[in-house]
């Protein structure tokens, strides 16, 4: 394998024993990325299985087709946002399978190049669009969202403490002159925040390109839709594997599976249910399943990565 491909996916072995691979099963990766947990995918299916890999970056499906070639057989590639997954199933002809991975990083290509302006450790012009096709770009977010949308994005997506101080600082910038870059816009950003902020570890714009990221390509609410979608096109005894890398991806897949494992929502005074409700699936681990702490510090980006895995129940 050349060394372009030597990057290793996340709870890669964790995530493919989560989705307990049937060989002549029908699967889907939904964020195909580098296309590392497709390959494992793929490699544990017989000439009968199938895999459909979505991704909404087309740079990420051309580099998916050139590793995945050996398996070109047996792979369908989608160009889509996985916050469509029925309509991409539809399309595909697909109605039920036996599993599915969706890896919610944002992938490493997408990262390391500076161009794509996800980074807040290299120049670029303000980007951030996973799928380039898309209009809205950092530039407009930063540029001409209004200051309180812009405090609420920073706060409620970035987590930033310090949202309206940055959101102030950004509309003073921006009335002399366009923001036309991430390095501008950290600097913005550093004389913003306090001097105990900038003595903390982590960068002081991590958080706040987090939120302008999420809300150019509207992360939070791809993740509910998906999840909505994939529970009832996975067959008896399907597997859903969920890996996400920070609190508010987490909490909606936490949330989402708690209820689709619950069923009934009746209040609990309810002598009886009268919603007759039934749990669609049961949650494999109560608990998140973590990176060890080998892979960890071979991986700093995994650190903050979380799995979850349930199976979907008769019905």
């Amino acid at each position: 394998m050349s060394g372009a491909y030597t990057h290793r996916p996340v709870l890669l072995e964790e995530a493919i024993q989560g989705l307990a691979i049937r060989p002549d099963g029908v699967y889907v990766d939904g964020t195909l990325g580098r296309g590392g947990h497709s390959e494992a995918i793929v490699r544990g299916l017989t000439a009968g299985g199938r895999l459909l890999c979505i991704d909404r970056d087309s740079q990420a499906l051309e580099e998916g087709r050139a590793r995945l070639a050996p398996w070109a057989g047996q792979i369908t590639f989608l160009h889509g946002n996985f916050g469509d997954l029925a309509a991409l199933l539809d399309g595909a002809g697909v109605e039920r399978v036996d599993g599915m991975l969706f890896d919610l990083g944002v992938s490493s290509p997408q990262l390391d190049d500076p161009a794509r302006g996800f980074s807040y450790q290299a120049d670029a012009p303000l980007d951030m669009r996973m799928d380039q096709g898309e209009t809205l770009t950092a530039w407009t977010v930063v540029n001409q969202w209004p200051r309180q949308e812009l405090r609420r994005v920073l706060a409620q997506y970035g987590e930033e403490r310090y949202a309206a101080a940055i959101a102030a600082a950004i509309e003073r910038a921006r009335a002399a002159g366009p923001i036309e870059t991430t390095g501008a816009l950290v600097e913005i950003i550093r004389g913003a925040l306090p001097a105990a902020a900038l003595r903390e570890k982590q960068h002081p714009a991590k958080r706040s390109f987090q939120g302008i990221r999420i809300a150019v390509n509207d992360e939070l609410t791809a993740i509910s839709r998906m999840l909505q979608a994939a529970i009832p096109r996975l067959k008896t005894g399907g597997r859903l594997a969920v890996i996400s890398f920070h609190s508010l991806e987490d909490r909606i897949v936490k949330s989402e599976l708690a209820a689709a494992a619950k069923g009934c929502d009746c209040p609990p005074s309810f002598p009886v249910c009268v919603c007759g409700k039934r749990p669609l699936v049961r949650l494999v681990n109560r608990k998140p399943i973590l990176p060890s702490q080998a892979e960890q510090e071979e991986n700093p980006r995994a650190r903050s990565a979380k799995l979850r895995v349930a199976e979907k129940l008769e019905g």
